[in-house]
């Protein structure tokens, strides 16, 4: 493949670096941790920065915001916040079949603004499994309907159940900071592309985010409930 013309030496061997990353990154032919680390050592050697350029950028405070939001999941895990989270807003909202999907898509929403949206969505799937397999049997206990209908139970609310906590996990991502990586990349590279502009704060990110979490999960909830 032709390399685009004016590139310097520099330039070549950082794209050699980035392919390497990537293959390394999609074939998991080592940690990924270590591959993150592959720039600290080779940028120096290649001559594309010193490693007084690079290694501020593993110290970043942003690294460490994030960093944050992965011990605030394993305490959730560790204290099973999630189960009692989901449980108890069912218990606030109601039990029917469409407040059990709004009461999950909320609880989905507020975990993921805190921890990743694949974990907010693995945390809760076994839950809201088990629940959705309680209402089915409860239906056949109370003689509404048979075996088989308690299976179309399970398939179609099982359904709509796991597509609102993947939604919901994605919408609530949004909210904060840390809710998702994104949002730490491009806060990053906001800082660095205007520095002379105020940086963005983890309040003022909210303000801007809840927002859009709030107007969106009622709109994916009454679309995935209709």
């Amino acid at each position: 493949m032709p390399l685009p013309e004016g590139m310097t030496y520099s330039g070549k061997r950082l794209l050699a670096v980035i392919v390497l990353m990537a293959c390394w990154w999609i074939g998991e032919g080592t940690a990924i941790a270590v591959t993150a680390l592959l720039p600290l050592i080779l940028f120096p050697l290649l001559g594309i920065m010193s490693s007084k350029q690079v290694a501020p950028n593993y110290t970043n405070h942003f690294v460490f915001l994030f960093l944050g939001g992965f011990m605030i999941a394993l305490a959730m895990e560790k204290w099973n916040f999630h189960k009692r989270l989901a449980l108890w807003i069912i218990v606030l909202i109601g039990t029917g079949i469409k407040r059990i999907v709004l009461g999950f898509m909320i609880a989905s929403a507020f975990l993921s603004m805190w921890i990743s949206n694949t974990a907010t969505t693995m945390m809760l799937l076994p839950v809201g499994m088990a629940v959705v397999r309680q209402v089915a049997r409860q239906s056949t206990l109370n003689g509404r309907q048979d075996k088989t209908s308690e299976q179309q139970v399970v398939d179609s609310f099982g359904l709509v159940l796991m597509l609102g906590l993947a939604y919901s996990a994605s919408i609530g991502g949004v909210g904060t900071l840390i809710g998702t990586a994104p949002n730490i990349v491009f806060a990053g590279f906001y800082k660095n592309l205007y520095p002379e502009n105020p940086e963005i704060s983890f309040v003022g990110w909210m303000t801007m985010a809840v927002p859009v979490v709030i107007l969106f999960i009622p709109i994916v909830w009454f679309y995935l409930c209709k």
